[in-house]
């Protein structure tokens, strides 16, 4: 009887393997478009053998859990991949935004201001006793004015924005953050009373996806099962079970939000994800196009200004500013130029054409429009000065979209690696669920032989 018990314990012990194995391979199949998932492989062990004098007899099947095929390597390369591709995808949205104010297709932009106000000055010296010619200038000078301007408002507006983004980022990267610590403390308790935890570790492995989407992470595994992460600069976000949340601070002079982490300014740590491309977007590029902007509207000021000057308008009067003078904040600064250019006459009398202050000369005149073809800027005339400036902002924007196309290249190619490993296959399940099924099978007959040899033991007894 000894005997017979010990093979039903060997077939009841295969009965309850077969199962669940037969139940992981469900739960594959039941997650086969469940994002983050890894498959799960049945671990089956051979038990001891029994040992009776010089014989060893076989002890059976038991199930030891199921393993999550992943490859940890792979998955840092993809969030390596991941963050360089949301940092210029932002960046480039960011930039295309800038590109659409210089857009002139509509013949209203700032280029077309410019051609518009020089021309005017051209007519007027062709007919400078005309009325209607000199309010056209006074409206061309206004026009410009107000492309200048209107031109700088909507570069402040975009950093604004790009500002609360980066606020909203920085919220979710805390939140990101607090729900790794959460499931650190999660998979270190399962693991430390050895039980399986491969469920949780797919939901922190796309949490840490997710988080990789918005800033640069180094990742280290510690031996209890928890993850240590950073950026890549070492701005400590999670460590175990505790997480740092980043805070912002207003910068008094920009007005723009800072990243403290523990004190410290870290605004400039960040070489990856969302974050570090609206950064970029906020802080280096956009101001780069405002300053060449107030540049710009400066240099015409300074110049239109200082030939007015020279000439008498219609009353014979010598000529004054045409524009506001610019009042710079800092030695060398032209900040605000553009949001604050503005008309300093209004009266198309008032109009300096003339150049000795008779009736009728245009010199004046002609020579403002000649300005047009001067070195204004870093030698440059005003139209190749804004030329160039368009330029290069149409270069950030096509450079970033080109990097984002290529990672999309690299990345798309990993994560096809990790769904041949990690991913699951309908055909590969299907065929070990038959393989289980029939061990599941082979096990019951088993049990049911083993029942009916009992029970004629007992009936012979």
């Amino acid at each position: 009887m000894s005997t017979i018990f010990g093979a039903l314990s060997v077939a009841a012990r295969s009965l309850i393997a077969q199962e669940s194995a037969i139940s992981t391979v469900t739960n594959n199949i039941a997650n086969v478009n469940t994002a983050g998932y890894s498959r799960e492989i049945p671990t089956l062990t051979e038990e001891s053998p029994l040992e009776v004098g010089d014989i060893s007899i076989g002890n059976g099947v038991s199930f030891e859990g199921a393993r999550s095929v992943r490859d940890n390597i792979l998955e840092l390369r993809i969030d390596q991949e991941t963050r360089q591709q949301y940092r210029y995808e932002s960046y480039a949205n960011a930039m295309d935004q800038v590109q659409s104010l210089f857009s002139d297709t509509s013949g209203s932009g700032l280029g077309t201001s410019i051609d518009d106000f020089f021309s005017s000055w051209q007519t007027l010296s062709g007919n400078p006793t005309d009325s209607s010619t000199r309010r056209a200038v006074i409206s061309a000078g206004e026009n410009l004015a107000s492309a200048f301007s209107s031109v700088a408002q909507q570069l402040n507006a975009l950093q604004q924005g790009l500002d609360r983004k980066a606020g909203e980022t920085v919220d979710e990267i805390n939140s990101y953050a607090a729900q790794l610590a959460r499931l650190n403390q999660q998979i270190m308790s399962l693991e430390n009373n050895s039980q399986e935890a491969s469920s949780l570790e797919d939901q922190r492995y796309t949490v840490l996806h997710s988080l990789s989407q918005l800033v640069d992470v180094a990742v280290t595994n510690s031996n209890d099962g928890a993850l240590t992460v950073t950026t890549t600069n070492g701005v400590p976000l999670v460590a175990g079970q505790e997480s740092f949340d980043l805070t912002m601070a207003t910068d008094s002079i920009t007005g723009f939000q800072h990243i403290d982490s523990q004190g410290s300014d870290v605004t400039s740590d960040f070489t990856g994800g969302q974050l570090a491309g609206l950064l970029e977007a906020r802080d280096r590029t956009i101001p780069s196009v405002q300053s060449g902007i107030d540049d710009l509207a400066a240099s015409i000021i300074n110049a239109v200004n200082t030939q007015s000057q020279k000439g008498y308008d219609a009353n014979g009067t010598a000529g004054g500013n045409f524009f506001d003078a610019v009042v710079q904040a800092s030695p060398g600064s032209n900040a605000g130029a553009a949001a604050n250019m503005a008309m300093a006459i209004s009266d198309p009398l008032k109009i300096a054409a003339s150049s000795d202050g008779s009736e009728g000369n245009s010199a004046n005149a002609l020579a403002i429009a000649n300005l047009q073809d001067e070195a204004l800027l870093k030698g440059d005339t005003a139209t190749e000065f804004y030329s160039s400036l368009v330029s290069n902002v149409g270069n950030e924007v096509a450079n970033a979209t080109d990097e984002q196309e290529a990672v999309s290249l690299v990345l798309k190619q990993l994560e096809d690696q990790r769904s041949n490993i990690s991913g699951v296959s309908l055909d590969e399940e299907a065929a070990n669920l038959i393989v289980y099924q029939r061990a599941h099978e082979a096990a019951a007959e088993m049990v049911a032989a083993i029942d009916k040899l009992m029970n004629n033991d007992i009936q012979a007894m």
